[in-house]
């Protein structure tokens, strides 16, 4: 039962609770601070910019023009216009600037329209890439455009000056389809996506509608506004001009605002010097990179298709004699009813949602060394995963012009700085197991060179050394010493000599899980040691590395303080539920303030490394280049005459990346594919 109290004292009446129009400034305010980015562009965003200067450019003394003005400006902001997201395969239908406030213009080049075979798919190649949706056949230019060739004649000075700072939203885009039309783009001064990326590693997206309402609170045209949605879409190159100059001048206009709007935040967060120093020079290495791609052996992926098809139909077979009967293995309904209910092993939780018997691989592993049947389906599981990740789809990639598989290197991803790579994924193709080095052979030097990797030894150990300044570490890297070898001698009270592999590998888990803030329970369950032995081994290894642990606890306080930690480079990654009042969510902070400098300073690391690598490759003429980024290892694809040059070369500039007060040790080995390389 409950009572109404109605003697409340109310300091409102009903008319000042009457429905009004909202505070919009005050609802975009709050909608920002909680990254309510859909609602700011559904209830606060307004179209705001002034469009009365933007114009398009249809001849050759409006361009000149465009091009002196642009020269003078000693600035710009660029973009491009395509008819694929695919920079090997877009051709470009047209070119924005914009240099001055609410001032831009579009140059239309490729626009067409339906019709017979023009001779411009005869003259020129197709006008569009396969997968475009659009027959070269079937299309011709629409009139009043400036021929393609002689605008990238014309603007290509202009675009490759170093002195003229060009500004763009994701520019690795324009750089590479500019380089496939033979224009090395010069002078490349700021990408506002990275800018943004630098000011807040967690926001959700960098896209340029996003940014343009959260520091402009102007809504844009979308893409889907002038070409249609589902279906119906048009390429862009199907857009009437008029339509295609405003959405392009736009772009072109927002670009060049954010820039003035986000480089003084850098400056005044300290972040300005990594922009300039790191992550843009960082980026025309990684354009050239994926334009360059990786030769693939696709005979070898096939047959290890094969090979993995044959595997998983045996262990199938098995996995269903065990059970007594056949099943779906990829639902895990009907598995958990098998192996719970029907064969009643134990040990099993129930799904969130209690409907059903979870089968994830964590339930699975803990069944794995009494149950056979739960090693065979995470074996069943795992060969899976790589025939469909890598073996199906690798070959799919390739590119039939190149011949070679081009991944795409995002820096605007990860909370730490790290690399991520994406369509197909390399990063990710385990190095541990026999399926994994198998796949790694299908990655192939051209004849006449070599595949050499060049991976850091215990980069993020040697990282906390030099952060932490901690004796014991600092010591036996100075003398490269095992550190895995030292720390097991120093938990199990023995001479170095007397450590055996077993406990080296214990000591390897030690090492990693405490400093990234593992305790004693899961250190337990990892090693297959009771607690209270793992608990002895954690206050054994606090007391020896009291240097790490203080640095370690000073990153939590840093954190509580500030909101954010730094790494070895000032780059700034927050950790914004520090405060949080929900335990589990509060751990999970603590660890993030743990690791985030570490391994954020080991992606500081690598990147400069890579700069350092191809300025060097570039300064002294050579042929090798950089191939790929894998977490803390660079790939190179070297000709055999320069190997030896290389080998020096590489750990010259990885060792002396970033000032450290250890050495930082680069094990180098080199081979016909990327699995002898290892």
């Amino acid at each position: 039962m409950a009572t109404i109290e109605r003697n409340v004292p109310l300091e409102f009446n009903l008319e000042e609770l009457s429905a009004r129009e909202p505070d919009q400034e005050t609802l975009n305010s709050f909608f920002k601070k909680f990254n309510f980015t859909s609602l700011i562009k559904e209830l606060t965003a307004k179209a705001t910019l002034s469009v009365e200067d933007y114009h398009t450019v249809t001849t050759m003394s409006e361009l000149q023009e465009l091009i002196t003005e642009l020269e003078r400006s000693g600035e710009f902001a660029l973009d491009l216009e395509t008819t694929s997201l695919d920079p090997r395969e877009a051709k470009i239908v047209g070119l924005s600037f914009s240099y001055r406030d609410h001032d831009a213009c579009y140059i239309p080049v490729g626009h067409v329209t339906a019709a017979t075979r023009s001779a411009h798919a005869t003259d020129s190649g197709p006008l569009f890439a396969s997968g475009s949706g659009i027959s070269s056949h079937e299309v011709r230019l629409v009139a009043g455009q400036l021929p393609a060739d002689q605008v990238l004649a014309s603007l290509r000075p202009l675009l490759e000056n170093p002195a003229l700072r060009k500004v763009g939203q994701n520019i690795k885009f324009d750089l590479q389809v500019l380089a496939n039309n033979g224009i090395s783009l010069a002078g490349v001064w700021l990408d506002t996506m990275l800018a943004s990326y630098l000011l807040n590693p967690s926001r959700q997206g960098h896209g340029l509608d996003s940014l343009s309402q959260e520091h402009l609170n102007h809504r844009m045209i979308s893409y889907g506004d002038v070409t249609g949605s589902g279906k119906e879409q048009k390429n862009f190159a199907q857009v009437d001009i008029e339509t295609a100059s405003r959405y392009a001048a736009e772009d072109a206009d927002v670009t060049w605002l954010l820039r003035r709007k986000l480089e003084p935040l850098l400056v005044k967060g300290g972040d300005d010097a990594l922009l300039h120093s790191v992550e843009m020079p960082l980026v025309t290495i990684l354009a050239g990179m994926e334009n360059h791609g990786v030769l693939l052996d696709t005979a070898l992926l096939n047959s290890l298709s094969a090979d993995f098809a044959g595997r998983m139909k045996h262990v199938e077979e098995r996995i269903f004699a065990l059970a007594g009967e056949p099943f779906n293995l990829n639902s895990p309904k009907q598995l958990g009813e098998i192996i719970f209910d029907r064969m009643g092993l134990k040990t099993g939780k129930k799904t969130k949602g209690k409907s059903g018997w979870s089968t994830d691989n964590e339930v699975l592993t803990a069944l794995a060394e009494e149950h056979e049947i739960a090693r065979l389906i995470l074996d069943y599981r795992s060969i899976a995963k790589l025939k469909t990740t890598y073996t199906d789809s690798l070959p799919r990639l390739v590119n039939s012009r190149t011949g070679r598989v081009h991944t795409s290197y995002n820096q605007t991803v990860t909370n730490t700085g790290r690399l991520s790579s994406s369509d197909p994924n390399l990063q990710n193709i385990p190095i541990r197991t026999e399926e994994g080095r198998r796949i790694r052979h299908a990655f192939i030097a051209p004849p006449g060179h070599v595949i050499m990797s060049a991976d850091y030894s215990q980069i993020e150990l040697r990282v906390l050394a030099h952060l932490s300044n901690d004796a014991v570490f600092c010591h036996a890297f100075a003398n490269d010493e095992d550190i895995h070898t030292r720390t097991a001698a120093e938990v199990f009270g023995l001479f170095p000599e007397m450590v055996t592999p077993e406990m080296r590998r214990q000591a390897k888990t030690i090492n990693f899980g405490i400093i990234y803030g593992q305790g004693a329970f899961s250190l337990a369950k990892q090693l297959g040691i009771a607690r209270k032995t793992a608990e002895e081994f954690i206050n054994t290894y606090k007391e020896r590395h009291n240097g790490a642990i203080a640095y370690l606890d000073s990153c939590i306080k840093e954190a509580e303080e500030h909101g954010c930690v730094r790494t070895i480079l000032g780059r700034r990654l927050p950790i914004p539920d520090i405060h949080s009042s929900n335990g589990n969510v509060l751990a999970f902070a603590r660890r993030n303030a743990i690791n985030y400098p570490i391994q954020g300073s080991a992606a500081d690391i690598i990147k400069c490394a890579m700069i350092r690598v191809d300025a060097r490759i570039r300064q002294e003429r050579l042929q090798s280049r950089l191939i790929m980024q894998v977490h803390d290892e660079l790939v190179l694809e070297v000709p055999e005459a320069e190997i030896v040059t290389m080998e020096q070369l590489v750990e010259e500039e990885m060792g002396r990346a970033v000032e450290t007060k250890v050495p930082l040790r680069v094990d180098i080995s080199y081979g016909a594919n990327w699995s002898e390389a290892h």
